[in-house]
Order: C-alpha cells, then sequence, then structure tokens
C-alpha cells in the first residue's frame, strides 16, 4: 500500500477521528450509567429518520434529510428520557424494544422499493471509505459545538441533556460510518477500559478506536473487503488486548469531567 492508498484513506480516517472525539466520553457515561443500547436504539430511529425523508424525496435537500435525522432522534431521546422516570427499571428493556421497533419500521418504510437493501446497508454499515472532506467540515463544526455544550446542557437539563447531546452526536455519525460502527465505537474502548481512571482512561479508549479505525481502513484497502465490519473486529480485537493489560503498568490516574 502506497502513498496514493493513504491519502484516498485520510478522509475516511479523519472521519473516524472524528467520530471518537464524542463517542469515547458518551461510550464511557453509558457504560456508566449502564444503558448499553441506547446508542443502537437512537442510532436506528435517527436512520429510520433518514429512511424516511429519502422515500418522501427530501434527499434532494441536505437540510431536510438532516432536519428529519435529527428530529427523529431528538424525538428518541425524549422518549427515553420520560421512559427513565416514569419506569427507570425497565429502562433498558424499553430501549431494547424501542430499537426494535425503529428497526422493523424501516424496512417497513422501504416496502416496495426497489433500493431497499442498499438503503438498509447504507444505514447499518456506512459508507465511511467513501467519505469526503466536504462532508466532514459541518460534522467537525457540530461536534466541537457539543464538546463544549457538553457539560452547561448536562448541567442544565439533567438527563434530558444528556440525551439530546447523544442524539445529535448519534444523528451525524451513523450517516457516515453507519449503526454497526456508531455502537462498536461506543462501547468498545469504553468498556475495555473500566479499569482505568480519569485522564488514562479517555487517552487509552481513544487510542483503541484510532488504531482500530486506522488498521481496519488499511486492511480493506489491502483485502477489498468491506471497512465497517474490518473496523469492528480490529476494535474488538485491541479492545481485548487492552483489557488483558495489568493496571499496574499504567500510570496518571487524574480525574476527567467529560468536555
Amino acid at each position: 500500500m502506497g502513498i496514493d492508498d493513504l491519502q484516498i484513506l485520510a478522509p475516511a480516517i479523519l472521519a473516524g477521528l472524528l467520530v471518537l472525539t464524542t463517542h469515547v466520553p458518551l461510550g464511557i457515561e453509558v457504560i456508566r450509567k449502564g444503558i448499553i443500547f441506547v446508542d443502537l436504539a437512537i442510532a436506528q430511529i435517527a436512520g429510520a429518520g433518514v429512511i424516511f425523508a429519502s422515500i418522501m424525496g427530501w434527499d434532494e435537500y441536505a437540510w431536510a434529510l438532516q432536519l428529519s435525522a435529527v428530529s427523529a432522534a431528538v424525538l428518541g431521546g425524549v422518549l427515553f428520557t420520560w421512559t427513565e422516570k416514569r419506569w427507570s427499571q425497565y429502562q433498558e428493556p424499553l430501549i431494547g424494544i424501542f430499537f426494535v421497533l425503529a428497526a422493523t419500521g424501516s424496512v417497513l418504510l422501504l416496502t416496495g422499493d426497489p433500493h431497499a437493501s442498499d438503503e438498509l446497508k447504507d444505514i447499518l454499515v456506512g459508507q465511511i471509505l467513501w467519505v469526503e472532506y466536504s462532508q466532514l467540515l459541518p460534522v467537525t463544526c457540530v461536534y466541537l459545538l457539543l464538546l463544549v455544550l457538553w457539560r452547561p446542557v448536562i448541567n442544565l437539563l439533567g438527563r434530558a441533556g444528556f440525551y439530546l447531546i447523544f442524539a445529535l452526536s448519534i444523528t451525524l455519525s451513523v450517516q457516515i460510518v453507519g449503526i454497526y460502527l456508531v455502537f462498536a465505537s461506543l462501547i468498545i474502548p469504553a468498556l475495555s477500559t473500566v479499569k482505568w481512571q480519569g485522564n488514562l482512561r479517555y487517552m487509552i479508549a481513544f487510542l483503541i478506536g484510532s488504531v482500530s479505525y486506522v488498521g481496519g481502513l488499511c486492511l480493506s484497502m489491502v483485502t477489498d473487503m468491506p471497512s465497517a465490519p474490518l473496523i469492528v473486529w480490529c476494535l474488538a480485537v485491541f479492545g481485548f488486548v487492552a483489557a488483558l493489560i495489568p493496571k499496574g503498568l499504567t500510570h496518571g490516574r487524574q480525574q476527567i469531567t467529560p468536555p
């Protein structure tokens, strides 16, 4: 693999690193709260919003597509905030139910569409290998805004603020990398680093994600296999290796508050 190949991969690698900037802290928070499948559910709801906009013919207008996806994801966040207040002991199974409803609803929306399989594949697997720099500029701006507003929004709105930040971040990520990579990027680095605390945990989690995205994309280029599944497997392998590292081999356990 030469310089030309690396230049082709550069936008995809940058996309992966951008996703990790929000998904590492979000994933650690999800693990802490014990709502593991909320990312899958909101990602699937956002995906249903994208599919709805597509069948309505709104995909010709970028703003309409984004509005549909964001509205669906925020609605999901509002719904989960309400169910957590009302039936907190059943939050995880309720999240699973809404995930299944969103997934099957997407299938129903695509009934009769000759391109249905391609639509579903794009939502699930994404098209990270074909992402362009022009797509990443607005994503970068929104991610930076979310990172700056994270703590003030959560302090002001509590759990509703968390779900709002979560929904907005997931909406963008699904359209770049797909649902599978969204889930893997959130959960695997966070779960692999539970033994560490503070700055060190964030750094190791981000390193796991970064190496996995680079490694998976390079393997995809060399083997001509789908990039997203390879990245997911790299995340699993490097996450497992990180989990085996004895805690005593690392230092620097300062506490850090998510941005």
